[in-house]
């Protein structure tokens, strides 16, 4: 979970009341944060966040507006927001986005700020913002990069293009002679470590103002002249490019929200982008872009085991920062602008448990009682555990999250069929696991250094989009195993195979499978009563590569919930 520490003068300066940090752990948990420390010393809170979906959350701005808002329920208003409706005036700033930075990056926009001087304590708050926003919610800066300018020294407009990497040179921040881009990725620190975003495209980001002058390559390094931003300063422009735009639109929402708290005039500036986008070419921002989230009383109160009535629905939304009206008993909720979390009514439920006071439910013991036993399956799964421990395998255990690269290229498959989440922290978790066999692959890989044969299995869950599903999605339990050593083969997988079902009491027979996972022809699904088991084979030489194994290796995939099916039919 995300952590901040922020200095007490900013952060005391933010709230409008004074808390002991006895009641700091108090009041806390209504921003889903807890008091990790105060270092009374350094003058730090030390802040542990606890949820991942308010970035919002992740500054000392962000956590005092939480905490004033509830206290007063009084909404945060600002006056510096374009809508679908409304244009702020940008003057002469706008920033034009190139066409030709498409294939690699293709959007950037942002914002000016005036009117106060930053302080040390901004400063490092800025620098804070900006970490937490691009390595948590922008993935490292794959989604989201942020930069930070001495706007007094741009000539706007600024431009946004695609540029030569071999030819195109500037002095990096950090640096104190001209690189060009590829030497700034090969060679500079901030290259070294964010270079690989952009590294595979022929054209790299470039961002520089009207006369030439460079403000930054994004995602990688600012320039040392416009891009080296100090305390003293007091004009700022504060920029966000990455490849989504509603992802870059609430990064530059919940900055400026965060700047005007800490009292600075936000500017807007005209975005002018050359391809077609749900707000137009043209986006003054900060722009508001999020649409109401619905939830119907009934569901609410059924929910949350109490019934409120209108005004208190209402009034605890407002102490969330949440605009709400309520029509024919059904909530409208309207998010405020630093705010992209409303997914489903049950965001609207838990806003307005917290917003009314967890203490303000009175506790119920349940009114029935039941004996807590085993399922079907996991007592067949125990079962089959006993079986496959008892022939000498090693049982292991595995994330139910993986990445592209070991559910999809590594397997050498489609992936048509898998979960991908759609704004995943890190890159690492990325899919939901859709079978047992890349795990135990990715622990073969590592295990060269092992005495031969290696025999391991797992009992676990996988999952994988199903369209005659409800949910669209079914969740499986499975059995996954594996072998692997210098005779390893089909012989020794039918053996196995046989040998489990034959204890398991269920009759099969094998048909032909055509799997780029296998070797053709050394492979076969598990078929009981017309009913599909699972599969099994040598693992192609191609997976193995791609995973760095050098022994042959065996596999077989089982369906527990369709063998305690066929055990049922016996």
């Amino acid at each position: 979970m995300p952590k901040i520490e922020v200095h007490e003068t900013l952060f005391e300066s933010l709230l409008t009341q004074h808390y002991t940090d006895d009641a700091l752990e108090g009041i806390f948990p209504v921003a889903k944060a807890e008091l990790d420390g105060h270092d009374t010393d350094e003058r730090l809170y030390k802040i542990e966040l606890n949820d991942t979906n308010r970035p919002d959350l992740w500054s000392a701005a962000g956590v005092a507006r939480a905490l004033n808002t509830y206290e007063s329920g009084a909404l945060c208003t600002y006056d510096f927001f374009s809508d679908e409706k409304v244009r702020r005036d940008s003057g002469d700033r706008r920033l034009i986005v190139d066409a030709s930075v498409e294939p690699v990056r293709p959007y950037s926009i942002g914002f000016a700020v005036n009117g106060k001087v930053v302080s040390e304590t901004i400063l490092e708050a800025l620098i804070q913002s900006q970490e937490k926003l691009c390595n948590n919610f922008g993935r490292k800066r794959k989604s989201i990069a942020m930069g930070v300018y001495r706007s007094d020294l741009i000539s706007y407009p600024v431009h946004y293009r695609g540029a030569d990497p071999q030819v195109t040179r500037f002095v990096p921040l950090g640096a104190e002679e001209e690189m060009s881009l590829a030497e700034i990725v090969e060679k500079h620190p901030k290259g070294q470590e964010y270079g690989h975003i952009v590294s595979s495209s022929p054209v790299f980001p470039f961002l520089h103002d009207d006369n030439g002058e460079v403000l930054s390559f994004p995602p990688v390094i600012n320039s040392a002249h416009i891009g080296a931003v100090e305390a003293g300063d007091e004009h700022l422009f504060l920029e966000f490019s990455g490849p989504g735009l509603d992802d870059l639109l609430l990064a530059a929402s919940i900055v400026a929200c965060d700047c005007a708290d800490m009292g600075f005039t936000v500017l807007p500036v005209t975005c002018s982008l050359p391809y077609d986008t749900p707000y137009g070419r043209e986006i003054t921002v900060p722009y508001y872009f999020q649409k109401p989230q619905t939830c119907e009383v009934a569901y609410l109160n059924k929910t949350l085991g109490e019934n409120l009535g209108d005004q208190e629905i209402i009034t605890a939304l407002g102490r969330m920062g949440i605009k709400a009206a309520i029509s024919d008993s059904v909530i409208t909720a309207v998010p405020p602008e630093y705010r992209n979390d409303f997914l489903h009514a049950a965001d609207i439920v838990e806003d307005v448990m917290i917003g009314h006071g967890l203490s303000r439910f009175a506790p119920i013991l349940p009114s029935d009682f039941t004996a807590g036993r085993l399922t079907e399956a996991e007592e067949l799964s125990r079962k089959v555990k006993d079986i496959i421990i008892g022939m000498g395998f090693q049982e292991m255990m595995y994330n139910y999250l993986g990445s592209r690269r070991e559910y999809i290229d590594n397997m050498h498959v489609s992936g048509d069929e898998y979960i991908q989440i759609a704004n995943p922290m890190s890159e690492n978790y990325e899919f939901v696991r859709p079978s047992i066999i890349p795990s135990l692959l990715e622990s073969e890989s590592v295990s060269a250094h092992a005495v031969y044969p290696h025999q391991i299995f797992e009992v676990g869950k996988v999952a994988y989009l199903e369209e005659s599903d409800n949910s669209g999605t079914v969740t499986k339990n499975h059995l996954g195993i594996l072998a692997s050593g210098p005779e390893a083969g089909f012989n020794d997988l039918n053996s196995y195979i046989s040998t489990l079902l034959y204890f398991l009491n269920v009759e099969y027979v094998m048909a032909e499978l055509d799997d780029p996972r296998f070797i053709p022809g050394r492979c076969g699904k598990l078929v009981s009563d017309g009913r599909e088991l699972g599969i099994f084979g040598e693992v192609h030489p191609q997976v193995l590569e791609s995973w760095n194994i050098t022994m042959p290796c065996i596999t077989c995939e089982l369906d527990i919930d369709q063998l305690l099916i066929c055990r049922e039919h016996l």
